[in-house]
């Protein structure tokens, strides 16, 4: 008899400790042989590691310094035009936008992160090569900061990375504390050579937007097909919208877009009916921290686009 309840309290244990495991819903966990890291990445896959990566190519380089940051050993990156200097001697994969595979392969990485949206096809062959990958966003604040804890357990450095998460939320927070409390009707354009279009709520610019409290005029339209941050530009929607404040992210030749985008303001009257037109509110963001995600420096842009906007205040 005494056996018979040894049993029982030793299946009861295991019962518990079982229900106790399945209530855990966070995208990474360690498993029960305290080596494997078993990750769900924002496309919904289940990855799972043998154990802390050895051997990491990123492909986008705004993983760089967060990976770096908490202990990260990155072998393979893309290019970049302005690399931190930790990174400047890791071999070259190509851009960010046409990998070399070949040579990510020849790395023998035993972790790639993609970029979400720009690298998963690349999956299957990692795949057929043995090579585990994580597919991870990189455009809101909020990104980043998973994007971190995330990191922080790949490599076994939970603490660094909540660290880090504590100082930039520290840093964000002191910066929205002295804004007014006055709602902002804004919208946020995207010039490039080739494209103009309107960012929504996802894109880097958008997010600190909606952080801050005020409103985003293009909220609620229709997005892109392929760009789901953003919806197609009119000089309609603008007109209707009558942003108070514009932001302007460029893409390649900053001044030359600039210089385009204000002469086509000055020469088309439908742009003058435009409040911040009008009342000289255009500004124009700096691309190395809106056109691609700022990671660490993320409390930058929120000051910047505060500064902007109050620059008595910053």
């Amino acid at each position: 008899m005494k056996f018979l309840k040894s049993v029982m309290l030793v299946v009861l244990s295991l019962m518990l400790f079982s229900m106790v495991g399945c209530g855990n819903n966070n995208a990474t966990q360690q498993s029960s042989n305290g080596n494997e890291i078993v990750i769900t990445d924002d496309s919904g896959r289940k990855v799972t590691l043998s154990g802390p990566p050895k051997r990491i190519v990123v492909l986008s380089a705004s993983f760089l310094e967060p990976l770096h940051l908490v202990g990260g050993n990155i072998v393979g990156r893309p290019t970049s035009q302005v690399a931190p200097d930790f990174a400047k001697d890791i071999e070259v994969v190509g851009k960010s936008i046409q990998i070399d595979v070949e040579k990510v392969l020849s790395l023998n990485p035993d972790l790639v992160i993609i970029h979400q949206g720009v690298n998963e096809k690349l999956i299957k062959v990692l795949e057929d090569n043995g090579i585990p990958s994580i597919v991870l966003k990189s455009k809101t604040y909020e990104d980043v900061k998973r994007e971190l804890e995330i990191f922080g357990q790949v490599t076994g450095e939970k603490d660094k990375a909540a660290e880090a998460i504590s100082k930039m939320d520290k840093e964000i927070t002191a910066i929205k504390d002295k804004l007014p409390k006055d709602e902002k009707r804004v919208a946020v354009l995207f010039s490039s050579s080739q494209n103009l279009n309107i960012q929504l709520s996802g894109s880097i610019a958008g997010s600190v937007v909606k952080d801050f409290g005020w409103k985003n005029v293009a909220e609620g339209l229709t997005p892109m097909e392929k760009n789901p941050d953003a919806t197609p530009y009119s000089m309609e929607t603008m007109v209707e919208k009558n942003p108070e404040i514009l932001f302007v992210v460029t893409m390649g030749d900053a001044k030359s877009q600039e210089d385009n985008l204000l002469g086509e303001m000055k020469k088309n009257p439908a742009w003058n009916a435009i409040s911040a037109v009008q009342n000289n509110k255009v500004y124009f963001l700096p691309q190395d921290m809106f056109l691609l995600s700022p990671g660490l420096k993320y409390p930058d842009c929120y000051r910047e686009m505060a500064k902007k906007v109050y620059p008595d205040l910053f």
